[in-house]
């Protein structure tokens, strides 16, 4: 059996990252930068208050109070026509650029007007108290998102001060999913007595969704091999192909054969893991192949371990945080056999603060109810010796998607 780790690695070594597309500011929170935003401005464009107030020289704040000649008003984006002179002052508002010869302002709250003429009571007479320099956010030219980074709503907002109507993103990758099996209907369809509903490919299609690519929901495909052959052709066009069930080697586990007869070479099928054992990995022509098991939480633990990082490689994602997340243990552990363990877990704080990780009694692969609750994942190497309530454990959070603030 394959270690978990190096099957990753052969995946991944097998994609590149997809190419770029221009999409509008409005529809680009969540995907991926192609290319960086590069300044096409200065923000602010020239010195501007902070504060409603008076812009005035420092030169004439010596012992206060002092009185000023208010010479004119000045507003956000109305464009200063008056240069200071000594014992002048003009009244400012908030964002608007500061008038010729003036370099600090006095606020509001500390001054007397009376007339055109205003004093000065009290406060700060720092220079530049208050002001803004010119390019004080960011400078024309200057790099403000790299390529790579996954776009929030803070990114957003960045860029679109940075006078970007568009942005140049990776191509969401197009991955198809089909579900295998003669037990499988769809939600809403009725049942026979042996029949359960097919949740792997609604679920796989929602995580796609969170991950940053583009789920193409290719069905149920039956056990026997017209069938399957019929579905795999519908999977032309997509940069990847995910399958569920049928992986394993019984005599009903016909997807190796299915894709056998379409062309398919095979990497491996079989990982030392628990839950997720019968995984697969191959190419069918130019299209890559990952087999998960058909049990619906085997499904959610692989495609974390496999399908979200492939997409995040495809979408060419950088700033992904590889070090290894750790929490104290709720409850003792048994010692681990030859398989590296993935333990749904909820997550709590202690009374000392540390993140305590709890896994729950029951581990059943089938058990969708309990992967819902489950806030991480706790790995357990193979062959680790038991442990005690409070020991340290490395965790996999399962929180997290494509969309961030």
């Amino acid at each position: 059996m394959l270690p978990v780790a190096e099957a990753q690695q052969r995946i991944l070594s097998t994609f590149a990252p997809l190419v770029g597309e221009v999409v509008g500011i409005d529809r680009a929170v969540g995907r991926v930068l192609s290319a960086p935003v590069v300044a096409r401005l200065s923000q602010p464009p020239a010195a501007v208050s902070a504060m409603d107030g008076y812009a005035v020289r420092a030169a004439d704040l010596g012992a206060l109070p002092v009185k000023l000649r208010v010479i004119g008003t000045i507003a956000a984006g109305i464009a200063p026509a008056v240069t200071l002179k000594p014992g002048q002052a003009a009244r400012i508002f908030t964002g608007a650029i500061l008038p010729g010869a003036s370099d600090t302002i006095v606020i509001q709250e500390n001054c007397d007007r009376d007339g055109d003429h205003v004093t000065v009571r009290e406060g700060s007479t720092t220079l530049g108290q208050h002001v803004r320099a010119g390019g004080n956010d960011f400078r024309l030219g200057e790099v403000g998102l790299e390529a790579g980074r996954l776009l929030s709503a803070r990114d957003i907002a960045l860029a679109a001060a940075m006078n970007w109507p568009s942005l140049s993103v990776t191509r969401r990758p197009r991955v198809a999913l089909l579900s295998t099996g003669d037990e499988l209907q769809h939600p809403g369809e009725p049942l026979g007595p042996a029949q359960i509903i097919a949740s792997n490919g609604i679920g796989l299609a929602a995580f796609v969704t969170a991950c940053g690519g583009e789920p193409i929901n290719l069905g149920i495909a039956r056990d026997n091999m017209a069938d399957l052959h019929r579905a795999l052709d519908g999977a032309r066009g997509a940069d990847v192909l995910v399958t569920t069930g049928g992986a394993s080697v019984g005599e009903l586990d016909l997807i190796q054969q299915a894709l056998k007869d379409k062309g398919a070479k095979l990497d491996f099928w079989k990982i030392a893991m628990r839950p997720g054992k019968p995984v697969m990995f191959g190419t069918l022509g130019a299209l890559p192949v990952l087999g998960l098991p058909g049990n619906p939480v085997s499904a959610i633990v692989t495609a974390t371990l496999f399908l979200r990082p492939l997409i995040q490689h495809l979408l060419g994602q950088k700033g992904i945080d590889t070090q290894p997340v750790f929490a104290r243990l709720g409850t003792a552990l048994k010692a681990n056999d030859q398989r590296q363990d993935y333990l749904r877990a909820t997550l709590t704080r202690g009374a000392d603060g540390s993140v305590v990780a709890s896994p729950f009694p029951k581990q059943d692969s089938a058990m969708l109810s309990l992967i819902a609750k489950a806030d991480a994942l706790i790995i357990r190497p193979p062959h680790a010796p038991a442990a005690k309530e409070g020991d340290v454990t490395e965790i996999l959070p399962l929180s997290g998607g494509c969309l961030g603030i």
